[in-house]
């Protein structure tokens, strides 16, 4: 079964997101569990293209070397286009959370297909409207999920690492609000 625990973490600097995935990666933080969602580029810069070669992917255009960090570190890249919010890219498990969510008709009256993934792994839509409009703005969200102990982990290090801000979504306690 799923587990429907997160920390989720805003950041207004990619440097400042890829910074705190090398934090959780020196920690031997399981990467896999790790998403990050953004923007990534302008709209007036032209993308030559992307490709996919396995898990990994490569972008072209002027932010392309931003998200290339992120490919090494973090399994599944995808860009997908929210109305509302606009172009994102993302790597990590959020991928398959989205498409699932698509692929289930699971989406939520109102909420994107960015929502209704987050949405299928416990995230409150209260808190979902909060990180599309950071989304909209041009943040970066740092996504970490797995168990109790792992997520609460991932916050102390994120914590420690002077990484403010970051939210904890445990599944016991949305279990109990939707009482």
């Amino acid at each position: 079964m799923l587990d429907n625990n997160s920390v989720v973490a805003m950041f207004d600097q990619h440097t400042k997101a890829e910074e705190a995935v090398k934090q959780l990666q020196r920690a031997s933080f399981d990467m896999k569990k790790l998403s990050i969602i953004g923007k990534g580029y302008h709209t007036e810069e032209d993308v030559v293209g992307y490709y996919t070669t396995g898990e990994r992917m490569k972008h072209w255009g002027k932010y392309g070397a931003v998200w290339g960090g992120f490919w090494g570190l973090l399994f599944g890249s995808a860009v997908f286009m929210i109305p509302g919010i606009g172009p994102l890219v993302m790597a990590g498990p959020i991928v398959g959370w989205i498409v699932g969510a698509l692929e289930e008709a699971a989406v939520v009256g109102g909420l994107s297909a960015l929502g209704a993934g987050l949405y299928s792994i416990g995230i409150p839509e209260k808190s979902i409207l909060q990180y599309e409009t950071s989304l909209k703005a041009g943040k970066y969200v740092l996504l970490v999920h797995g168990t109790p102990d792992e997520v609460t982990r991932a916050k102390k290090l994120l914590d420690q690492a002077g990484i403010g801000g970051a939210t904890l979504h445990m599944g016991a306690e949305l279990a109990g609000a939707a009482r």
